[in-house]
């Protein structure tokens, strides 16, 4: 562990960022109807708003948590919160939707220098015993987020227009600025080879296959121009992803991904549920708003209220569940809660309709809240329990990437299967123009389309109800954490000393600790400097 006296201070500097960007994305949501007016765009046009940025935020993180590495966290961080500020600054300044793409795309890429910085930070800082109270810290900063980006979102679009979303972040931004550069520790850095090979094969694959599933039902699932069809860019999208994981394997230098912390069972486990949550997370928000605004005629604001009771139990239980996950099996905690997030999501789908009392509505965003409490901390802390100082960078990067991920198939997966349904619940009427009829109009949906639209929006939700079902599969399968000893330096399967430079297992569990770190490939370094 870093030699760090105030910990926590350094921890809160970086989790402004952090709650910057999740506002950022919530905020965008609950915005989607007004930028469709304001930039006269169809909804999947709006979509990639969202989209883009997913998508320029996931590619990244795998390389972007080993600069960190390289060059220092503190570092990068700063790097990517000066790109996300300026970059917001474009978002609010854009006057067409192409624009505001290529914005949202540039801010993604700042989002990605800064998020695994944070983990990083975490796991290098906090021995393993005591992570589970920062990672809850992170789940307390989502539910917070989720409360304050819809609310402050629906504020700024109904008062001010729709370009503040994004101006709000410039002042957040500097604040953030000063205090991480004050109060975050310089930590150790470690030399790395970048894999640029792995890189660009990452990168295209991701983009092939999410552009195809984004695009399918704008060319009816066919072809695209020529020989380029969707199906086949989806499957050109899987085949390079292939050959980046079999590039993985065969390098012999230092491969962007490590494939050999996936012997981790927990690790990888962890990686998958929070693949699932990622997908979920970002999927069920666009049909539930569009529900809200479109058919019960909700403002902004009042439609962010609908998500009140989520925010607060969230933001109230997850420094709890924090310490709580540092004394029980994780496991039981983090599959309850994504049980618990499928039982909402349903329940939700269930109450879509054009005369349902509408507080019902609040019944499953009090059951999301109690989830979304019970899985933040205990996954997170879970895949980065046995991960040393020198595979921090890596292994947050692997672990916010495979998050971000499941965030952008679930953004493409729900705009897809949105236009699906709403094809077939819709009925035809005359002077609609557009694939769906009803995403040409602005303000409300008319009368006639209510029911069609609501039943399209909650067979819609059961996609994201669906996926985190899985994910509460995987996590049934984690282990009992082992228990560490002093993560300083005495026994367990983290303890190391410095011994001519060289990390060395100490304590009684050395010989089992090396036998360990042979057979996982695991390198540990001491660190060296803080301020």
């Amino acid at each position: 562990m870093e030699n760090v006296k105030r910990p926590w201070p350094a921890l809160w500097s970086l989790v402004i960022g952090f709650f910057m960007i999740l506002i950022d994305t919530t905020i965008v949501s609950v915005a989607n109807p007004a930028i469709m007016d304001g930039l006269h765009a169809d909804i999947n046009s709006v979509i990639w708003v969202t989209s883009a940025y997913l998508l320029a935020y996931a590619v990244p993180l795998l390389i972007t948590g080993r600069l960190g590495d390289r060059f220092g966290p503190k570092n990068l961080y700063l790097a990517g919160l000066v790109v996300f500020t300026l970059a917001s600054l474009w978002c609010g300044l854009s006057g067409d939707i192409t624009m505001l793409i290529t914005a949202r795309a540039v801010q993604g890429l700042g989002a990605a220098l800064m998020t695994p910085q944070t983990m990083a930070v975490i796991t290098r800082i906090f021995p393993p015993d005591r992570r589970g109270q920062a990672m809850g810290l992170w789940g307390a900063t989502a539910g917070v987020a989720t409360l304050v980006g819809p609310i402050l979102g629906g504020v700024l679009v109904d008062g001010l227009g729709w370009e503040w979303i994004f101006f709000i972040n410039v002042p957040i931004g500097i604040v953030g600025f000063v205090l991480a550069w004050r109060l975050v520790p310089t930590l150790s850095t470690h030399p790395h080879r970048f894999d640029i090979v792995g890189v660009v094969l990452s990168a295209v694959g991701m983009f092939l296959l999410v552009f195809g599933i984004q695009e399918g039902s704008t060319y009816n699932w066919g072809t695209i121009t020529g020989v380029i069809s969707v199906w086949g860019l989806i499957s050109a999208g899987i085949a390079v992803l292939v050959l980046f994981v079999i590039w993985q394997a065969l390098n012999k230098g230092e491969p962007l991904l490590p494939l050999q912390l996936f012997r981790e069972r927990n690790f990888s486990l962890a990686n998958i549920a929070i693949t699932t949550v990622g997908f979920s997370i970002t999927a069920m928000s666009l049909p539930l708003i569009f529900y809200y605004q479109l058919v019960r005629g909700l403002t902004p604001t009042q439609s962010a209220l609908m998500m009140v009771p989520m925010a607060l139990i969230s933001g109230g239980l997850a420094p709890v569940v924090g310490r709580l996950v540092d004394r029980v099996n994780p496991k039981y905690i983090a599959s309850a809660g994504l049980a618990l997030m499928a039982v909402a999501l349903f329940w939700n789908a269930a109450l879509m309709a054009p005369d349902t009392s509408i507080w019902l509505f609040l019944l499953p965003s009090a059951v999301l809240g109690l989830a979304n409490a019970g899985i933040w901390a205990p996954l997170s802390t879970t895949a980065t329990r046995n991960l040393g100082p020198r595979e921090a960078g890596a292994g947050a990067g692997i672990y916010n990437t495979t998050r971000q991920v499941g965030a952008v198939l679930g953004s493409a997966a729900i705009a897809a299967l949105m236009q699906a349904r709403l094809s077939a619940e819709l009925p035809k009427i005359p002077g609609a123009t557009g694939q769906s009829n009803s995403m040409e109009f602005s303000g409300s949906l008319p009368q006639v389309l209510h029911a069609g639209f609501s039943t399209a929006m909650g067979q819609s939700v059961m996609l994201p109800a669906a996926v985190i079902i899985l994910g509460a599969a995987v996590a049934m399968f984690l282990a009992k954490p082992k228990p560490v000893g002093n993560w300083d330096g005495g026994s367990g399967q983290s303890a190391v000393k410095a011994d001519g430079g060289a990390a060395v297992p100490v304590g009684p569990s050395a010989g089992e600790g090396n036998a360990r770190a042979a057979r996982s490939g695991r390198h540990v370094a001491v660190p060296v400097d803080a301020e």
